[in-house]
């Protein structure tokens, strides 16, 4: 996926969640949108490079987002609103084999109490065997320790929600698939922060134990364009 021009700042501070002060590298001063709810943690440190886009809509109140952040020498891309549109591009491009051969993708399809999956997969041929299967997208920006992603960053109790949506599904015989998409360049392999979130990790357990399949894969990541590429080894509980 190619990514608008892109400017480089310096951050000063991310407060209220969606906001950060920068200073670009001319010396102005901003307020520019931060597109993630989590806590970015590791990601939000004063003095850190940031890279943003410009928008010229003149809706807009802050015309720059946030996009990239550099830390420990890896771009990491911060906007939580682009894995679904990575995925997407990669179901296309038929990047993530675990999905491919489904004549139908459809995006935030209704379903469970109130939720909606990320993407639904079918082939509603009579000629195809391949289940539906339901695809839940995670963004993975979280690393401690080096080469490692993890995720999440903090306490997601709609996370919890979501796997017992999808387990729902195994019941019908549908395929349940939580994806993680790692927007690091520095990572090989993936586990979940269980000591973030104990309560997570233990649906997870529990959901892979009845049937919910994970695949996590890395990015490859510039100022230019953000692609799916391999699959990374998990340590999923």
């Amino acid at each position: 996926m190619r990514l608008p021009p892109l400017h480089r700042a310096t951050l000063l501070r991310r407060y209220k969640r969606f906001l950060a002060d920068v200073v670009f590298d001319d010396g102005r001063e901003e307020v520019v949108h931060v597109p993630n709810p989590g806590s970015m943690l590791g990601m939000a440190d004063p003095g850190m490079t940031v890279w943003t886009s410009r928008s010229e809509a003149k809706t807009r109140k802050l015309p720059h987002t946030l996009e990239l952040v550099e830390a420990d020498g890896a771009l990491i891309g911060v906007n939580t609103m682009l894995p679904n549109r990575l995925t997407a591009e990669a179901l296309a491009l038929g990047l993530i084999p675990e999905l491919a051969g489904y004549a139908e993708v459809r995006a935030e399809v209704k379903y469970g109490e109130k939720s909606r999956v990320d993407f639904l997969l079918s082939s509603p041929t009579a000629q195809s065997r391949k289940p539906p299967a339901w695809v839940e997208v995670k963004s993975v920006t979280l690393s401690r320790q080096a080469g490692l992603a993890e995720w999440p960053d903090c306490v997601s109790s709609r996370s919890v929600q979501h796997l017992r949506e999808l387990s729902a599904r195994l019941a019908d015989g549908d395929r349940a698939v939580l994806l993680f998409v790692v927007q690091r360049s520095d990572c090989d392999r993936f586990a979940v922060a269980a000591d973030l979130d104990p309560a997570f990790a233990t649906a997870l357990a529990g959901a892979i134990t009845a049937g919910l399949e994970v695949l996590v894969y890395a990015c490859k990541m510039s100022t230019e364009e953000i692609v799916v590429g391999r699959r990374l080894p998990h340590g999923a509980p």
